[in-house]
């Protein structure tokens, strides 16, 4: 069947509430990183999804939280950005029958850009089911919702309605993306994105936030083999030294982990090669921030 109809959906809310989960559970690929650490997600994801007559594009969002550095800036901008100009919005909350101030300020400037919102409960395969009424109800009186739908992003539950609710939004009009296409991120920023993913599921605490990933070559063999060098940048000396572990076996961890991720998405034997440099408090330089790709 070919597509007649697009609609482009922003899907919002707190940080680690399962929006880059819910994005990959929906295209069926692995086009966000996901990790249970929140801010995960530092920039606008867009993936594709073609069912039948209809291209969806979602837009999976930086996690909306009180920023206290320039990157937490730009990612909240982002967010809040992504509300207006879409056919509709996705707010994803957790199972907890009560409105934070984070919720509250995206439900206002939802209100603001006047735009159709659908209601996603998140993780309602970790409460009794008759919790999820008093949820329904406390936000049916907070917003006027097009639909409440409650979900369980990591094991599938509820999904399919989410697609059936956000086809009401789609307009007549030709695909946005060629068939085959389920994300605008180029292969270089997914492959650093899934050092970054290892990196913040093997590390603790603050150090993996401090940290950004740049792909610095990126090439292919006549034989197909990929060859990737890869730069992790770090606030701190002493974290560079964590992040290497006695010996280098934390990097060399991070590594296989990485390169077995990689060549699952290349589909090809990927050879990785990884460095450590400290870059002092990048996440408030407004140059470094440009330079990693986090600009207006």
């Amino acid at each position: 069947m070919s597509i007649t109809k697009n609609a482009m959906i922003a899907i919002v809310g707190r940080p680690n509430v399962g929006k880059s989960t819910l994005t990959n559970t929906l295209t069926g690929e692995k086009v966000a990183i996901v990790t249970h650490k929140p801010q995960t997600t530092r920039t606008r994801i867009t993936a594709v999804v073609n069912r039948g007559d209809t291209q969806f594009v979602l837009m999976d969002t930086p996690g909306f939280h009180k920023a206290r550095t320039k990157l937490g800036d730009y990612m909240v901008r982002v967010a809040g950005e992504s509300i207006a100009g879409v056919d509709a919005v996705l707010l994803l909350v957790e199972p907890v029958a009560k409105i934070g101030d984070l919720e509250a300020e995206l439900l206002a400037r939802v209100k603001q850009a006047n735009v159709p919102a659908v209601l996603c409960i998140n993780k309602i395969d970790t409460i009794p089911k008759a919790e999820i009424l008093a949820i329904i109800d406390l936000y049916s009186k907070a917003h006027d919702f097009d639909a409440i739908i409650p979900i369980s992003a990591q094991f599938g539950d509820g999904v399919e309605l989410i697609l059936q609710q956000l086809g009401k939004y789609a307009v007549q009009g030709p695909p946005l993306f060629p068939e085959g296409i389920v994300t605008d991120q180029p292969e270089k920023q997914i492959c650093a994105e899934i050092v970054r993913e290892k990196l913040l599921l093997c590390m603790d605490k603050e150090v993996p936030h401090g940290t950004a990933v740049e792909v610095t070559e990126f090439s292919e063999r006549e034989n197909g083999i990929i060859d990737l060098d890869v730069t992790i940048y770090c606030e701190k000396a002493t974290h560079k030294g964590i992040i290497i572990g006695k010996n280098g076996a934390m990097l060399k961890k991070i590594g296989e982990l990485a390169r077995k991720d990689i060549e699952a998405f290349m589909g090809t034997k990927v050879f990785l090669q990884t460095w450590v440099k400290v870059k002092e408090n990048w996440r408030d330089s407004q140059f470094l921030l440009r330079n990693f790709g986090f600009g207006d």
